[in-house]
């Protein structure tokens, strides 16, 4: 049986990215006139969620409501992921009862195993290796504000964490000068780092000032400095974090057009200011909305009529 999965932005070429941009930018025009298409009538979509979440959840099921289908709200406590029940037979199970599963989670070898496993298409809404619904949205958003996806620098500040692990696989398809800028100690995935130096249509750096990852750059990128199963390290990040702040001293030193993104939930007056957050060159609740538009054309991808 052949089957759309959404795991990772690796998996997916320039062509097939650009599809999805194109027909999220489709449908939410679409949906900006009033007209909701129900391309997926009757589908029902389980949504597995392993960690909190107000945008993958909120998305996910606005989403299949606006396409015509349902969403499912599934907690670990009543299926105990791999505990309770094997992720092969919760697999087995799911798809005979579902259209498709989202899953946010921590270990992206579990949503690995649970896509062998499923019949059904599988959509990680999170890992905590990668993040690719939001640098999907991300794409779009800047696709929409008239930014080029290939020949521009972004810069990324703070933690090599999911975020920016899935900017890299972008990075694989689009020609982006990608700076992360971060402390020692904290950099991204070594491995992941390394392919895309090898395999990437675009380039990506590191540096450990901040000043230099900015510098010039069409799009500033930040996360918090402690993502959600970090929080014992907190109080050591405020330390070593702070060089790297996004404030308007900063924000000073890119492109006059550039623009600030943020994947949220942000601490304010930590790794953003108030002042960038809320300014004019912050484009941050264009991304959280896109997100439904985004996750959207990857439901129709997956499980619905185009």
């Amino acid at each position: 049986m052949n089957k759309t999965d959404f795991l990772t932005l690796a998996d997916y070429n320039r062509d097939e990215i650009d599809h999805l941009i194109d027909l999220a930018i489709k449908i939410k025009a679409e949906v900006k006139a009033g007209k909701f298409e129900p391309r997926c009538a009757n589908k029902v979509l389980g949504m597995v969620f392993h960690k909190p979440s107000l945008r993958t959840r909120l998305s996910f099921e606005v989403g299949m409501h606006q396409l015509g289908g349902h969403a499912i709200y599934i907690s670990d406590r009543e299926i105990g992921f791999g505990k309770r029940e094997s992720i092969h037979d919760i697999g087995k199970v799911m798809s005979r009862y579902l259209d498709a599963i989202m899953i946010r989670t921590f270990h992206q070898s579990d949503v690995a195993d649970l896509a062998r496993a499923a019949e059904i298409p599988i959509i990680n809404g999170l890992t905590d290796l990668t993040h690719p619904c939001q640098v999907l949205s991300d794409l779009l958003t800047i696709k929409e504000n008239d930014i080029p996806l290939d020949g521009i620098k972004v810069a990324y500040l703070g933690d090599g964490n999911n975020m920016v692990h899935s900017w890299l696989n972008a990075v694989r398809s689009y020609d982006i000068d990608f700076w992360f800028g971060g402390p020692e100690g904290y950099d991204p995935n070594t491995d992941l780092f390394e392919a895309i130096q090898m395999e990437g249509r675009g380039q990506a750096r590191i540096t450990r000032s901040a000043s230099e990852a900015v510098a010039g750059a069409h799009v500033i990128y930040t996360d918090t400095w402690t993502s959600m199963g970090q929080e014992e390290e907190a109080a050591k990040r405020r330390e070593v974090f702070p060089p790297f702040q996004l404030n308007e001293k900063l924000l000073a030193l890119a492109d006059s057009k550039a623009v600030v993104m943020h994947c949220l939930p942000a601490h304010r007056g930590e790794e953003i200011t108030d002042e960038v957050m809320d300014g004019p060159q912050s484009i941050v609740f264009d991304q959280a909305e896109n997100r439904l538009h985004a996750q959207k054309a990857i439901l129709v991808h997956a499980i619905g009529s185009r």
